[in-house]
C-alpha cells in the first residue's frame, strides 16, 4: 500500500515536471514568434547629398536602436532609377517596410500603391508623394506616414523675402537658381515664387539657371548671371547655390548683391550669424528631424499595423522657421551644407 502511494507520487511528479518542461516550451515559443525581426528598404533621394545624408544617418540610427535592419538604395537624384528600386524591393518579398524620399513623387504612385497591397508598410520622407505640392498631408490611401514640408510655401517664403531684400531698388533685379527644373520640389518652389515676386511690378527675374544642388555647378550659374546682369540686386537658391553664389561674387569682389536661400544648413547659419556676407536669409528646412520621425512612424506602423498620419517637421517652429542675422543663433543647422 506504502509502495503503491510512492509510486503514485513519483509519477505525478514526474508529470509535473514533464507539463511544467510543455509549458516552459511553450513560452519560449511564444517569445520567439513576438520577436519579429524587421528588414527595411530606405529609398534615398540621392545619397552623396550633404542635405540626404544626416537624413539617412538619424532613421539609421532610431533602426539600429530598435533591431531593425536597413538596406538603403541610392537613386542617385534619377526618378527613373529610383521607379526601379522600388520595383525591385516590392518583388523580392523581403521587406516588412519601405523609407521613400522621392525624387518625382508623381512617378511612383502605382508602385506605392502595389507595396501597400502586398502589406509592405511604406512611410514617405522630405518630398511630396503625389501630385499636389501645396498640402502636408497624405495623399495616397493607406499610407503608413508622411513627414514632409510643402514646396509651395518655401516659393512663396522665398519670395516676400527676396521683395524684403530689394529694399527700395527699383527696379530690383532678381537671379534665380533653379536645381531640378520641372520636379518637384524645385518646380513647386518656383511657381510659388514667381507668383509672389509678381505681386510687385518692380521686381524682376532677370536670370536663370540649374544649380543641381551643387555648390560648384552654382558658381558658374551665378557667373554667367552677373556678367549678362551686373546691377543684379539679389539672388535666390538652395543653400548649395548660395555657397556657389558667394563664391562668385567674392571673385567678381561685388559686393551689392543679397542672398536669399532655402536649406538652412550649418553653412547658411554660420554666414548669417556673421552678419558681414551676403546672405540675407534662408528657409529652414530639417533632413535629420525626417529621418528620425520618419522611420519612427515606419517602425510603429509594422508593429501595430496602423498608419501614423501626417507631420509637418518646421511647422511650429519660432519665426515661422525663417533665419536671419539676428535669430541664426537660436536655430540648429542639421546638414553642413
Amino acid at each position: 500500500m506504502v509502495r503503491t502511494k510512492m509510486r503514485w507520487l513519483v509519477g505525478m511528479a514526474a508529470g509535473a515536471t514533464l507539463l511544467s518542461s510543455s509549458l516552459v516550451g511553450f513560452g519560449v515559443a511564444q517569445a520567439t514568434t513576438k520577436a519579429k525581426h524587421y528588414t527595411v528598404a530606405y529609398l534615398s533621394y540621392g545619397v552623396a547629398n550633404s542635405y540626404d545624408a544626416p537624413m539617412l544617418a538619424a532613421a539609421k540610427a532610431v533602426a539600429g536602436a530598435s533591431g531593425v535592419r536597413v538596406v538603403v538604395f541610392d537613386s542617385q537624384t534619377s526618378y527613373t532609377t529610383q521607379a526601379s528600386e522600388l520595383q525591385t524591393v516590392i518583388n523580392s518579398g523581403q521587406y516588412q517596410g519601405i523609407i521613400l524620399q522621392p525624387v518625382y513623387g508623381a512617378a511612383l504612385l502605382k508602385e506605392v500603391q502595389k507595396a501597400i497591397k502586398k502589406g509592405i508598410k511604406v512611410v514617405n520622407i522630405d518630398q511630396i508623394l503625389g501630385t499636389k505640392y501645396t498640402t502636408d498631408q497624405i495623399q495616397v490611401k493607406g499610407l503608413a506616414g508622411n513627414v514632409v514640408f510643402f514646396p509651395s510655401k518655401i516659393g512663396t517664403q522665398l519670395g516676400t523675402l527676396t521683395q524684403q531684400a530689394c529694399g527700395t531698388a527699383n527696379p530690383c533685379k532678381i537671379g534665380l537658381v533653379h536645381n531640378y527644373t520641372g520636379y518637384e520640389p524645385d518646380g513647386a518652389i518656383t511657381v510659388a515664387f514667381k507668383a509672389q515676386i509678381a505681386t510687385n511690378a518692380n521686381d524682376q527675374i532677370v536670370a536663370e539657371g540649374d544649380g543641381l544642388y551643387q555648390a560648384g555647378v552654382a558658381v558658374t550659374q551665378v557667373q554667367n548671371m552677373l556678367t549678362a546682369h551686373s546691377d543684379i540686386n539679389v539672388i535666390v537658391g538652395a543653400d548649395q547655390d548660395c555657397e556657389g553664389a558667394q563664391v562668385a561674387l567674392t571673385a567678381a569682389k561685388n559686393t551689392s548683391v543679397k542672398l536669399v536661400c532655402y536649406g538652412g544648413s550649418a553653412a547658411g547659419q554660420a554666414q548669417l550669424k556673421s552678419s558681414t556676407g551676403p546672405w540675407y536669409a534662408d528657409v529652414l528646412q530639417v533632413p535629420a528631424t525626417e529621418g528620425q520621425v520618419g522611420m519612427s512612424m515606419l517602425i510603429k506602423a509594422m508593429k501595430t499595423g496602423k498608419s501614423q498620419g501626417s507631420k509637418n517637421p518646421v511647422a511650429g517652429l519660432p519665426n515661422k522657421g525663417i533665419l536671419t542675422p539676428a535669430n541664426a543663433g537660436k536655430f540648429t543647422g542639421e546638414w553642413p551644407g
